[in-house]
C-alpha cells in the first residue's frame, strides 16, 4: 500500500479498530513507525494513525489528542503537564475550552487526533466528528473550536503547522455537488448555507475563506491555506468523498470534505498537490502534497532532510547516523507492549548492505521487494492473501501466524489405529439378530441427500434370494445419507437369530416398506408366499414413497430468490434496497434502477445514469409479467 502512494508521511482516519485489534501487520511494518489513537470506549469507531517512513523523516514529539489533558504511555502526568522540553505546546487555555460545552477528555476519547511534531513544523492528523443528527452537535462544535483554538495557539508561537485529515466539511459551494439540493432542503439561502458554524469557523481559519459579516473575536486573521485549492483554484468536481449507499463515486456526486492545510509561512514550500480520485477502496480517496527538497527558512535555503530528523541525523541532505531505538518517540506504535522487542519475521530473510557514509542507510523499495522475493522462494511458498478493504493491506507474514501453523504438525500426536465405529442404529433385544448398518464415511453432505432416489427399494423383492449384507453391500459404495440408511435396514420387530436365513428374507422384505410393523408370527409366513409382481411392488411404494425429483423442485422453487424487475429506462435487472429511514415505511424493502447517480444527484431519464424506476418488493409478481 505504501509503495503504491509513494509517500514518506501517511495519514489514516477512521480506522475503526481497538487496541486488541492490532496485529503485526499493522505495527510491524519494516521501515516504517507509527503512531496510534485510538477510541477509549466505543468500539470500530473512529480512530487516527500516522505512519512514517524511518528512511527520511523521524519526529521528536508526538502526541495524543487536541487538549493534552490525555497522558502518555506509561505516565500518570498529561501532556500538558509534562516537562517543558516534551511538550509540544499550544495547550488550549481553560476560557478556550470554556467554549465548549463538552469537557477535554471527553473530547479526546474517541481517538480523532495524533500530533507529531518535526523541527521543520507540526503535523496535526485529524479525524473531525460528522454532522449526523442533533445529539451530536454540541460535541462536534465543542471539537472544532478547541482544534481551531490549538492550531492559531501554535502559529501565535512561531511553529508552522500542517492540518490534515477528514474533517467533514465542505468549504464553499464549489466543493459539493449536493450544495443546492442541500439549501432547498434546509431553506437555507446562499448566505445562510455558508454561515453554518462549522462552515463559518472552518472558512475564518482559510486564507480567502468565504465569511459573511464580520469576524468572530479570537478569528480575525485567516491563519492556514488550502494547499490543495491553492493548486487548483478553479477546478470543478474536485471531491474526496461519495456516499456508497447510492453508489454515487461513478458520476462523480461527492464531496471535499479531506484537506491538507497548511500555514502561511509554508507556502513556498510545496511544489504539488492533488485528489488521487482514482485509487479505489474506501467511500474516500486520498489527498497529497509534495514538498520541494529544499526550502527557504529564515532567508537560508535548507535541505528538507535536515528539517525532518533529529539534529544531527541528517547534514545538507546526506545521513550522518543510522535511525535506532533511541529514537523512538513513548507513543511509537513499537513500543506497545504486545510488540516491543518484537519485529515481523520477514525482516529475518532481509539482508541489510553496508552502506557509504554518504549514501542513506535504508535500502531502497526495488531492493527490498527483490530481497524479500528471495526470502519467500528460500522459505516456502507464500501464504499471503490480500483482501481489499478499508483496513491496512497485509504485505508480510506475521510472527504470531507462523507459531500457531508451524509447529502443530510437529506437536501432533500419532493417531491411534482405525477402529470400526459403525454401531446398531437401534438397540436389539437379546437375542435378536442385529442388521449392519451401512459403511459411510462422510454421512449426509447436504440437503439434497434427503431427495436422494433410493437404488435398491423398487428392485429386491421380498423372495429375492440376496441376503441383507448384499443389499448393504450394494449401498456401501453410494453417497446415500445415514438418515435414509437408517429407515431402510432397520425392522420394527427383529427376529431372533436362531431363524437364520428367515432373519435376513425379514430384513430384505422390511427394506422395501420400512414405516410398515409386522408381528413375528406372520413374518415366516410371509416369506415363503410367492412374490409379488414388480410392478405390483412398484404401485404399492408410489403410494407411500414421496417423488424426489418433485421435492427437489419444490425446495429449489421455494429458496429461489423471485426475478428481479427491469428498470424503465435501460430495461436492466432492478437491485433491492431496504428503507432505513423512521416512518411508516422502514423496514420495507423495494427495487430501484442498478445504475450509479449521475452528476446532478437526481433520478435521470433516457441518460446513462440512474432512472426514476422504483417497486415495492411487496407489490413485485414475477408471475404477472
Amino acid at each position: 500500500m505504501f509503495d503504491i502512494l509513494e509517500a514518506d508521511i501517511v495519514v489514516f482516519q477512521e480506522t475503526k479498530i481497538q487496541r486488541k485489534d492490532l496485529v503485526d501487520d499493522m505495527v510491524l511494518v519494516p521501515g516504517w513507525d507509527c503512531y496510534w489513537s485510538l477510541p477509549k470506549h466505543k468500539k470500530g469507531y473512529s480512530g487516527v494513525v500516522i505512519y512514517t517512513r524511518q528512511s527520511v523523516c523521524a519526529p521528536i514529539r508526538a502526541e495524543e489528542g487536541i487538549t493534552g489533558t490525555l497522558c502518555p504511555p506509561s505516565s500518570t502526568a498529561s501532556f500538558c503537564e509534562g516537562p517543558e522540553d516534551q511538550q509540544i505546546g499550544g495547550y488550549p487555555s481553560k476560557s478556550q475550552l470554556e467554549v465548549s460545552l463538552v469537557d477535554a477528555t471527553t473530547l479526546d476519547s474517541e481517538g480523532r487526533c495524533v500530533i507529531l511534531e518535526f523541527p521543520a513544523f507540526v503535523l496535526l492528523g485529524v479525524y473531525s466528528p460528522a454532522n449526523r443528527d442533533e445529539t451530536r452537535d454540541d460535541f462536534r462544535l465543542g471539537f472544532l473550536n478547541v482544534l481551531d483554538a490549538r492550531i492559531r495557539n501554535l502559529v501565535a508561537m512561531g511553529k508552522r503547522v500542517i492540518l490534515t485529515g477528514d474533517l467533514n466539511i465542505s468549504r464553499e459551494e464549489l466543493d459539493t455537488a449536493n450544495a443546492e439540493s442541500s439549501m432547498r432542503k434546509n431553506g437555507y439561502t446562499a448566505e445562510e448555507y455558508m454561515s453554518t458554524p462549522a462552515r463559518r469557523m472552518f472558512n475564518q481559519l482559510l486564507e480567502g475563506g468565504k465569511v459573511i459579516e464580520e469576524r468572530d473575536k479570537g478569528r480575525e486573521e485567516p491563519i492556514m491555506w488550502d494547499i490543495c485549492r491553492g493548486f487548483h483554484p478553479k477546478r470543478k468536481g474536485m471531491f474526496t468523498c461519495w456516499e456508497q449507499k447510492v453508489n454515487a463515486r461513478p458520476g462523480n456526486y461527492g464531496s471535499r470534505i479531506d484537506y491538507v492545510l497548511s500555514s502561511l509561512d509554508m507556502k513556498p514550500w510545496f511544489s504539488e498537490s492533488n485528489i488521487q480520485e482514482g485509487l479505489m477502496g474506501s467511500d474516500h480517496c486520498p489527498v497529497f502534497a509534495v514538498i520541494k527538497d529544499q526550502i527557504d527558512i529564515n532567508g537560508a535555503t535548507v535541505h528538507t532532510l535536515d528539517m525532518m530528523n533529529p539534529q544531527g541525523m541528517f547534514l545538507d541532505g546526506q545521513r550522518q547516523r543510522e535511525y535506532s531505538a533511541k529514537d523512538m518517540l513513548p507513543m511509537s506504535g513499537k513500543l506497545i507492549p504486545e510488540f516491543d522487542g518484537r519485529r515481523n519475521i520477514k525482516d529475518m530473510f532481509i539482508r541489510k548492505p553496508s552502506l557509504v557514509n554518504s549514501q542513506s542507510t535504508m535500502t531502497t523499495l526495488a531492493d527490498t521487494e527483490q530481497e524479500e522475493a528471495e526470502a519467500d522462494n528460500t522459505v516456502g511458498p507464500s501464504t499471503e492473501q490480500f483482501p481489499q478493504t478499508d483496513s491496512i493491506k497485509a504485505i508480510v507474514v506475521n510472527e504470531r501466524t507462523a507459531k500457531e501453523n508451524i509447529p502443530s504438525m510437529a506437536g501432533q500426536k500419532r493417531s491411534s489405529a482405525p477402529t470400526s465405529t459403525n454401531r446398531p442404529l437401534k438397540r436389539s433385544k437379546s437375542g435378536a439378530s442385529t442388521p449392519a448398518a451401512p459403511a459411510s464415511s462422510k454421512g449426509q453432505q447436504s440437503l439434497k441427500g434427503f431427495f436422494t432416489k433410493p437404488g435398491a427399494t423398487t428392485q429386491i423383492s421380498p423372495a429375492t434370494p440376496s441376503s441383507a449384507q448384499d443389499v448393504e453391500g450394494q449401498d456401501s459404495d453410494s453417497s446415500k445419507p445415514v438418515l435414509e440408511a437408517a429407515i431402510r435396514f432397520v425392522p420394527s420387530h427383529p427376529e431372533p437369530s436362531s431363524q437364520g436365513s428367515d432373519a435376513k428374507s425379514f430384513n430384505s422384505t422390511s427394506s422395501t416398506s420400512p414405516l410398515t410393523t409386522r408381528s413375528p408370527g406372520s413374518t415366516r409366513t410371509q416369506s415363503t408366499q410367492a412374490s409379488p409382481s414388480k410392478k405390483e411392488a412398484e404401485t404399492k411404494n408410489s403410494d407411500k414413497v414421496h417423488d424426489p425429483i418433485q421435492s427437489k423442485e419444490s425446495w429449489t422453487k421455494l429458496f429461489t430468490k423471485p426475478a428481479a424487475p427491469r428498470c424503465e429506462s435501460h430495461d436492466e435487472p432492478c437491485k433491492t434496497m431496504l428503507t432505513k429511514k423512521s416512518g411508516i415505511n422502514c423496514g420495507r424493502s423495494f427495487w430501484m434502477c442498478a445504475r450509479p447517480l449521475g452528476p446532478s444527484g437526481q433520478k435521470e431519464r433516457n441518460t446513462q445514469w440512474r432512472c426514476s424506476t422504483f417497486i415495492w418488493c411487496s407489490d413485485w409478481n414475477p408471475s404477472v409479467t
